[in-house]
């Protein structure tokens, strides 16, 4: 295996690792925004 072989496979697991993680912090604030508005339909509103 050479180097230059071993490096677009590389940059291309880093570049899924990304994509997964963003995915992931996407969900998470799309879940987040839900729960704040089911709180606030049932009046649990913060000041």
């Amino acid at each position: 295996m050479a180097p230059a072989q071993t490096r677009p496979g590389l940059l291309r697991r880093i570049g899924w690792l990304v994509l997964i993680w963003a995915a992931s912090v996407g969900a998470l604030g799309l879940v987040a925004l839900v729960l704040r508005g089911v709180l606030a339909l049932a009046g649990l509103k913060s000041h």
